[in-house]
Formats: C-alpha cells, structure tokens, sequence
C-alpha cells in the first residue's frame, strides 16, 4: 500500500512538472540557439508587478500554455529592475543604477530600456538568431496568449504588414487554448 502511494505520489508530481515552462537566462538562450535555432519567448516582470504574479498564476501554470511554450521557444524570465549581466548583440547590458536594499520598484535594466519596454508584463520575442521581433505589453490570459505564439512561431507575423491584415488575421484565428 505504501508503494502504491508512493507511486501515485510520483506520478501526480511529474504530471505537474510537465506543466511548467523550462525557463532559462537570456545568455542560455542565446547559447542553445546556436546549438539548435528556436525563437525566444521573453517574460519581463518586476518583483512588484501585480500583472506579473498573475501571468505566472494563471496563464504560464497553463498546460497548453506551457507545452506550447516549451516545444517552440527557449522561454526567458527577465527581471527588468534586477542586476543580472546579460551578453547581448555585442554589448553588456547591466543595472548601474540598481539599488539592492531598495524594496519595491528598483531603476530599469538597461536591456529592458534597450528593448523599448514600458510596462509590464511585457512579452518579448526573439528570431532563432537572436533578433528582436517584437514586445508585447500587458498581462494575457491563455487565450489571448495563444495567437501572439503561434503567429510568431509560425512566422506568420512576417505577412502581416499593415493593420488591416492583422485585424483579419485575428478574425480568422481558431485558437484551441481554454
């Protein structure tokens, strides 16, 4: 009987952990690409962002969500107002202004200001060799999600050059996420 719990035990947690994004640093990302191209999938949150929280809650714990995810990007969790070094296009992007006892809102990396992001959640995404695609502002939930990762994944984005394209994209979208 112990086993048999044990077991279930087991089962249930790696049932779980198939539902979670394998998020990894920029410069992780940037180093697997060059092993197997994938496009980048960038949450950049704050510690103080509510938003933020709840995109984690509920739309990344998602399993489709998060499957998706893990199959077609190197998925980035990015702290805009944190002190971490990030190696990207050439340059070394850093926080000289961040203030470590400092509780709540802290000043912008330099990588965030660098990706034009002013608020957040923000979500970024990034062409398998690394270039910049586009950000994406606000907290989305599962489905509102689903039609910025599969257009880009799919690079359908690229025909999509004016607004009215984009508007029938939308309208014509099915999307399969709850």
């Amino acid at each position: 009987m112990k086993h048999i719990f044990l077991f279930a035990l087991l089962l249930i947690a790696g049932t779980m952990t198939a539902q979670k994004i394998n998020w990894m640093s920029m410069e992780e990302a940037l180093a697997a690409q060059e092993k197997i191209p994938k496009k980048i999938f960038m949450d950049v949150y704050t510690t103080w962002c509510g938003p933020c929280k709840l995109l984690d809650k509920n739309t990344f714990s998602d399993k489709q969500v998060a499957d998706y995810i893990n199959e077609n990007y190197y998925a980035v969790k990015f702290n805009a107002e944190g002190n971490e070094e990030i190696n990207y296009n050439d340059f070394t992007y850093t926080n000289p202004n961040y203030v470590p006892e400092r509780k709540g809102r802290n000043s912008q990396h330099l990588l965030a200001h660098a990706l034009k992001i002013t608020g957040y959640p923000s979500l970024v995404f990034f062409e398998e060799d690394g270039v910049l695609i586009q950000a994406i502002p606000g907290y989305k939930t599962p489905s509102q999600l689903e039609i910025y990762l599969k257009m880009i994944a799919n690079n359908d984005y690229k025909t999509l050059t004016t607004a009215l394209a984009w508007q029938e994209y939308q309208e014509n979208f099915k999307g399969t996420f709850k």
